[in-house]
């Protein structure tokens, strides 16, 4: 496992270890999130060659204070690759995903084979549209499993 941390103005964003990934998907009590979790661990597991693809991106503000995390959902065969995020209900409105999402994805775009960066939103969730918009995400006119696809080009 490669060990990355990224540092913003105000948050750390760095990957999770199998052990850290274990120990927060014990402390987890929404079904939904735990299943998704395993999911990234799964593929962690699977491809440990590309950990940084689908493992746990945690989120911390510069105290030490975690505030919520963000994954990839694997590496495309196309040059792909898409983020999930999520700040904890506390943090929200703070700008924190904005931040969050912006850095790791500029970092998604400076690797090799990356040539773009794309998301899903609930179509309800304005919030998260909005991030996606001020990152430099634009909608791609699909739907995909989750709502509306978004995209950010090289």
């Amino acid at each position: 496992m490669k060990t990355i941390c990224l540092e913003t103005k105000r948050l750390r964003l760095y990957i999770a270890a199998q052990d850290e990934m274990e120990r927060f998907i014990e402390t987890q009590i929404d079904d939904v999130l735990v299943t998704a979790y395993k999911e990234m661990l799964q593929g962690c597991l699977d491809h440990p060659e590309q950990w940084e693809w689908y493992a746990m991106w945690m989120i911390e503000r510069e105290d030490g204070t975690h505030i919520g995390d963000l994954c990839f959902k694997g590496f495309g065969t196309d040059g792909s690759v898409e983020i999930g995020y999520g700040i904890d209900e506390e943090y929200q409105g703070n700008g924190y995903a904005t931040e969050a999402v912006d850095a790791l994805a500029a970092w998604a775009l400076r690797q090799p084979g990356v040539r773009r960066v794309e998301a899903e939103t609930d179509p309800d969730n304005k919030a998260s549209q909005r991030v996606l918009e001020k990152c430099g995400f634009v909608p791609t006119g699909t739907v995909g499993e989750e709502g509306p696809r978004y995209v950010k080009n090289t």
